[in-house]
């Protein structure tokens, strides 16, 4: 029978051979089967047939092998889904509460398959070789040659030329002594050398709280973690402490886990043998530890263990544990827990683990205590180390070196809480006068004091604009940006000091936001808004005062007034300041950025109310040129609330500029005294030139350009309303034109430009028959002497005809090719060179000069008749506009 089998074999391997020869791939089947002889006759029939071993099993076939050994056969271990609650919605985005988990029970979690460690790992020379075991022999000296051989179920190793010897039983060292020994003395000029090849394999029972208990079958060099290993782990409610091993029913050991898990300590990790049994037994006291610590979690406590003990399972306190004051959770009789608290500073203070105890080590306050806050326009904000008499020149240092270049040398504060309740004063300084050494302004500083430097620019396009005229290197400029950067960040410290971040929405929008889709048009409107905030300068007074504001208006109560002052009138930046201590007329003055050029100094005034009502004020004037040489009398104290208003210069005026442009003899722009007219200004550039056309002059202004604009935004608004709410009627159907064509019609006029236009007679303003007193940004247009009649409107041809005396209305509009069919001939009208409007039906003028019709430079209109556009009423003002601005448009486009 054996035979045949090995004739078999011996056949596969010839017809495999032959198909290696032929260089054809053998089929999986044949492979398999010839895998499947034991190592010894794969490289008797290898050697029998010339061929490489390697090469038939494809790649090295020792690496095969290990490669066996060492894939993976420990599975993930997957949480039971039928088991898991559905979540909504709401459950599934609400944040995760970090729960505790007993430590070191997911070290060994996975799915048990087949465990077998690899066995390309050093054989201990302790280990005991028994039946099963392959030993390889190396042979070297007058022969070379390499045996497998493997031990028999009787104990005997069996060599090649040599007698077979009984091994069992002894050590990995002392079979390697004993082969040596027999080789040497039995072939003669021959060494061997002895190592372990496929080692046998064991069965061992995993019982307990195992997480899949059972019989498993490991290599002989398996110890107690790879049993853990191939039962998945342990169980939720096993102990890693208490491991057992036992063997023909008596504990041989006990393995605590947390010796390897913490320490490292492998000692009690023993080899297994056959038949040995692992028990788990159910976990014992636990403790949780929880909060400041390095290793939070559940511990398993042993009898006797103590609180030094625990902590070291926790890895100890954090560097910021608060130690004074550590809490326990313990059961204590009935429904309700204890709650303990143990000063840790100084060891224990007495406390001993209990079963089921919750430690919980609390962090420091991140607040600093011995330090002081600079924020603002600084290089290096920050906190800044504090010790007995610091001042503020001891950390600020120099001008140039610890300030931006945008800093307010004049004006910053120092904060100063007062009370257990944050509550704070408010100290007013110049850095100038700190960094040169001035007491009064060097202030001593104490723990918790916050430093706000100011820029001094309250709009971020003048900053913007001076920092460019500066040409600051680009040191500086990434200066610039990492300081904003902590600005925008680091503050949120400073936003809990004076008073809660403002909110990204309003409850409305939030409770909106929750019913409907809208939340890119919220964002994109809440993001608007926050250019406009942007638009300040980032550390204008009016970003860095808005949270100390707020809070001196919270800690504001009965008996305590507001802590606030305003300033209004001639100042850089007008508005409300926190009161400082000891805070004069020159200090607020100085907090709103300084004197403009048309204040008033010979008379200031105070507005103070006594007891908070308006029938108890009092206005207070002084002289302010002596508040601001340091006089007493004239530098009063603030009190809460008082405002303060700064004069201006009586008939100041800043610069007022007009222009002339035209047929004039020095065109230009000018710059007037206050009062000073139309006429004056005419005779200081030189009168007119001879092709003057005095009586087409234009004259614009601002005011009138501004009500302009207004009348046509309320005339597009009323139009817009009326098509909106005659587009649905059936009337509608009688307009001839389109809707989409009167919506352009609507947008086309909103769009026309103004001119601010005033019509005047530069005969009667030269006669001094009228007076022009000219305002800023008034212009005057002197066209050329012009002989030509224009036409416009609705008619066939707009255009423009040379001037005949003898010629009519009636007769230039012939010459235009007659009116169309919406030409409404009953309300022709003529537009006068100097703007006045007369209609040529009646007798006499609307403006002036009476006793013409038509002259040179005139303008003859045909308007619409919108007669059949009732639904619009306001049509027919809406064309007048597109005609008078057109005529005045044409009018200062050929000056």
């Amino acid at each position: 029978m054996f035979k045949t089998y090995l004739g078999a074999l011996s056949a596969i391997f010839i017809l495999f051979y032959a198909t290696a020869v032929q260089a054809l791939t053998p089929s999986p089947a044949q492979i398999e089967q010839f895998k499947k002889l034991p190592r010894a006759q794969q490289e008797a029939l290898a050697r029998q047939y010339g061929v490489d071993l390697d090469t038939i099993i494809g790649g090295s076939s020792k690496a095969s092998a290990n490669n066996q050994e060492v894939e993976s056969t420990i599975g993930e271990r997957k949480l039971n889904a039928e088991n898991a609650e559905p979540q909504t919605p709401e459950e599934k985005f609400k944040p995760k509460k970090e729960e505790l988990e007993p430590f070191g029970y997911d070290i060994f979690a996975g799915e048990p398959t087949s465990f077998m460690p690899s066995e390309s790992a050093p054989v201990p020379d302790d280990y005991i070789v028994r039946p099963g075991d392959q030993v390889q022999i190396s042979l070297y000296g007058k022969e070379s040659a390499t045996v497998d051989a493997s031990i028999d179920r009787s104990g005997r190793l069996s060599i090649p030329k040599l007698a077979p010897v009984h091994v069992a039983g002894m050590t990995f060292k002392e079979l390697k002594a004993l082969v040596s020994e027999k080789v040497s003395n039995e072939m003669i000029g021959v060494k061997a050398f002895v190592s372990l090849g496929q080692l046998r394999s064991i069965r061992v029972l995993v019982v307990g709280e195992a997480y899949k208990p059972g019989s498993y079958t490991l290599s002989s060099l398996s110890t107690v973690t790879h049993a853990l290993f191939a039962s998945g782990g342990v169980s939720d409610i096993a102990s890693l402490r208490n491991i057992e091993i036992k063997r023909g029913g008596k504990v041989v050991n006990r393995f605590d886990l947390y010796d390897l898990l913490i320490k490292g300590d492998s000692s009690n990790d023993i080899i297994l043998k056959p038949g040995d049994v692992v028990f788990i037994p159910p976990v014992g006291a636990q403790v949780s530890v929880a909060g400041a610590v390095k290793r939070p979690a559940i511990f398993e406590l042993k009898k006797g263990e103590s609180t030094a003990d625990l902590l070291a399972m926790a890895g100890g306190m954090k560097a910021n544990a608060y130690r004074e004051k550590v809490t326990v959770e313990r059961a204590g009789q009935g429904d309700y827990k204890q709650i303990l608290s143990f000063d840790f500073s100084k060891g224990s203070a007495g406390y001993t683990p209990r079963d089921g105890d919750v430690v919980r080590v609390s962090e420091a306050s991140s607040a600093y205590n011995q330090a002081v806050t600079v924020i603002g326009a600084v290089t290096r904000p920050g906190e800044y180390s504090w010790h007995q008499g610091k001042r503020i020149g001891d950390i600020i240092g120099s001008i140039r070196g610890a300030l931006l270049p945008q800093a307010d040398l004049n004006y910053a504060i120092l904060l100063r809480e007062v009370d257990v309740y944050g509550n704070i004063d408010v100290y007013q300084f110049s850095l100038a006068k700190a960094v040169a050494g001035d007491l009064a302004h060097n202030l001593i500083l104490n723990p918790r004091d916050k430093v706000i430097v100011f820029s001094r620019f309250e709009s971020k396009e003048e900053e913007q604009d001076a920092l460019k005229q500066l040409a600051l290197t680009e040191e500086e400029q990434e200066l610039q940006k990492k300081v904003k950067l902590w600005h925008l960040f680091e503050q949120r410290q400073f936003e809990e000091f004076v008073g809660a971040k403002k909110p990204l929405f309003s409850e409305e929008v939030e409770t909106e936001l929750k019913g409907k889709q809208k939340l890119t048009d919220l964002i994109a409107a809440r993001s608007n808004e926050e250019e406009e905030e942007i638009e300040y300068a980032t550390f204008s007074r009016n970003q860095l005062l808005d949270k100390v504001i707020k809070k001196l208006q919270l800690q504001a109560g009965a008996g305590e007034r507001i802590k606030l002052v305003e300033v209004n009138g001639n100042v850089r930046f007008p508005g409300v300041y926190p009161l400082a201590n000891n805070m004069a007329v020159i200090e607020l003055i100085t907090a709103g950025g300084g004197l403009t050029e048309s204040a008033y100094l010979d008379k200031a005034e105070i507005t103070r109310s006594k007891t908070g009502t308006n029938d108890d004020i009092e206005h207070i004037t002084f002289n302010l040129q002596g508040a601001l040489e340091g006089t007493l009398e004239e530098n009063p104290l603030l009190h809460s609330k008082d405002s303060l208003n700064i004069l201006t210069i009586p008939n100041w005026q800043e610069n007022i500029k007009v222009t002339l442009e035209g047929e004039v003899v020095f065109p230009g722009q000018y710059t007037i005294r206050r009062g000073e007219t139309m006429k004056d200004v005419i005779e200081r550039a030189g009168g007119f030139s001879d092709f003057a056309a005095i009586d087409a002059a234009v004259f614009t202004r601002k005011t009138i350009q501004e009500q302009e604009r207004a009348q046509i935004e309320r005339l597009t608004n009323e139009l817009r309303r009326d098509l909106a709410s005659k587009s649905f009627e059936q009337s509608m159907n009688s307009v001839n034109l389109s809707y989409d064509e009167m919506t352009s019609l609507i947008v086309d006029l909103s769009q026309m430009p103004t001119l601010g236009r005033l019509v005047i007679s530069l005969d009667d303003i030269l006669a001094d028959k009228q007076k022009l007193v000219l305002q800023d940004g008034d212009a005057l247009y002197i066209p050329s002497k012009r002989d030509s009649i224009s036409v416009i409107g609705e008619v066939n041809y707009a255009t423009s005809h040379l001037y005949n005396a003898n010629t009519d209305v009636d007769a230039y509009i012939r010459l235009s090719g007659g009116t169309k069919a919406r030409a409404d001939e009953e309300r022709i009208y003529v537009i006068k060179a100097n703007g006045s409007v007369y209609i040529p039906e009646r007798k006499g003028w609307f403006a002036v000069n009476t006793s013409k019709q038509l002259e040179p430079g005139d303008t003859i209109v045909v308007p619409m008749d919108t007669a059949h556009m009732d639904n619009l009423t306001l049509w027919s003002t809406a064309t007048q506009i597109f005609y008078q601005l057109g005529v005045g448009v044409a009018a200062i486009s050929g000056i």
